[in-house]
């Protein structure tokens, strides 16, 4: 994503300004990172598809944003007569804990291990609806799988921590709210689209109801988790009869690619101290006993980018949606915004009549979100449409349709006023283009919303110094 703007020639004020705030949003940029990365779970998060269901729904049948009217928020998921969400939510986790604990017998057989007893006594609390306990067992299981845990708990774990993520995000969401949520990500999607979750709730509230609801079962993947081998393992499992996946050979070549390109950024920046960059902010690598360390969430994103990209080569006739919570900005040139999610590989290119309905899907999602009682400033439904509003005015900051991108972060910012990842994006934004005095008000209403956050009062600060000199 280009974060910078080219200005006018100037004087050489203006010159050490501009680098003065190139400076400044590094830092921000590396905020901006860390926060996108922490969000969501790293890895082992994929869905199976082979159950069916018998719970109430109302089947995937929102307006397409490619069709002429724009999808509404509010009663994309019509209950059945008598049914209240709290029911049809906690009928389709529990129904979805039995067929995932059916998964993991499965999975456990192919790979010839015994399935330990603690998963089961997860899958048992999750299907009775008892949030706490499957919380504290499978921490409990994280604890011993990464001490002294056996081959079968790190063979079999992905499926546990789906599993977990989907129960986490049930417990999270308001019933109605969740329903909603989901249905305007899978409503979105043509059939036979691929999808690719990024945050927690662009993962798991669309693998809940994609597994549970009647209709076309997609194949859900998370863009975290290429980089880890059980989840390709696991993915593998779930899908070889309908995607091209991923080999052992095609993850060791992946990472082979980015360490031999990792060393030679290195390799610049020892040789030429003087010019910019090449390591990205964030991303540790380094040299020892004449081989090359890598280490940070920006090197293991670099590889599940680089890894993504041989899972769509190796799948050239598929169509690929994503959620994104960290950017692949290898897939910017040819995405297009798809409602709230963007579609890869779009072979019409994002024109201006794209770049528009994505401003009035926008525009239509925020009125909605901002005028419902029942969405307040901290409901996890600001939190995702804010944070996908960041994604898509990157993209269109990235694809050069400047007024597009500017009203979308203006939008994604009043869903999301409070949020590290939008403001740092918003400002970077607004800095490009010399904009102290809109940028200012902004991270000020940031800071006073979140008092605690010494990243707001850190910019802040930046932000007026640089003005004033």
């Amino acid at each position: 994503m280009r974060e910078f703007t080219p200005g006018q020639a100037g004087t050489p004020e203006d010159a050490k300004n501009r680098f003065r705030w190139a400076w400044l949003l590094m830092i921000g940029a590396v905020l901006v990172i860390l926060t996108a990365v922490l969000a969501p779970r790293p890895a082992n998060e994929p869905t199976d598809h082979s159950s069916s269901t018998n719970a109430p729904t109302s089947g995937i049948a929102t307006t397409s944003f490619l069709k002429t009217r724009i999808p509404q928020l509010r009663h994309l998921w019509d209950l059945p007569p008598g049914v209240t969400a709290e029911e049809v939510v906690t009928n389709k986790v529990s129904q979805f804990a039995r067929n995932r604990r059916e998964v993991l017998h499965k999975l456990a057989k192919h790979l010839k291990l015994e399935v330990p007893a603690e998963f089961d006594k997860f899958f048992d609390a999750v299907e009775a609806g008892n949030w706490d306990k499957a919380h504290d067992l499978f921490e409990a299981i994280k604890k011993i799988r990464y001490s002294t845990g056996t081959e079968a708990m790190a063979e079999l774990l992905p499926v546990l921590t789906e599993t977990y993520g989907v129960a986490e995000a049930a417990h999270a969401w308001p019933a109605q709210q969740l329903l909603d949520y989901g249905q305007a990500v899978l409503g979105s999607l043509r059939p036979d689209m691929v999808y690719v979750g990024g945050n927690d709730a662009g993962l798991y509230i669309p693998t809940l109801l994609n597994e549970t609801s009647e209709g076309e079962r997609h194949v859900v993947l998370t863009q975290n988790g290429f980089a880890d081998g059980g989840y390709v393992q696991y993915v593998r499992f779930l899908y070889a009869d309908r995607l091209a996946t991923l080999t052992s050979e095609d993850s060791q070549r992946g990472f082979q690619d980015y360490l031999a390109d990792a060393q030679k950024r290195l390799q610049h920046d020892q040789q030429f101290p003087n010019e910019v960059r090449q390591i990205r902010p964030g991303e540790d690598v380094r040299v020892e006993e004449n081989r090359v360390q890598v280490s940070g969430h920006v090197a293991v994103m670099a590889i599940n980018e680089k890894l993504f990209q041989t899972l769509m080569d190796k799948n050239p006739s598929v169509s690929f949606a994503i959620n994104q919570s960290f950017p692949f900005q290898s897939t910017y040139a040819s995405a297009v915004p798809l409602g709230p999610i963007m579609e890869l590989r779009n072979q019409d290119g994002l024109t201006p009549e794209r770049a528009v309905q994505s401003v009035d899907y926008w525009r239509t999602t925020s009125q909605e979100l901002l005028s419902d009682p029942e969405i307040t400033d901290s409901s996890p439904a600001r939190q995702a449409y804010g944070k996908m509003a960041a994604e898509q005015a990157a993209l269109l900051l990235d694809r050069e349709y400047v007024a597009e991108a500017e009203q979308t972060f203006r939008m994604a910012n009043e869903i999301l006023p409070a949020n590290p990842a939008i403001v740092f994006r918003y400002v970077s934004f607004l800095a490009g283009q010399n904009r102290l005095d809109d940028a200012i008000p902004l991270v000020r209403n940031a800071a006073n919303l979140a008092p605690d956050n010494k990243q707001f009062r850190d910019l802040l600060e930046n932000l007026q110094k640089t003005k004033k000199n």
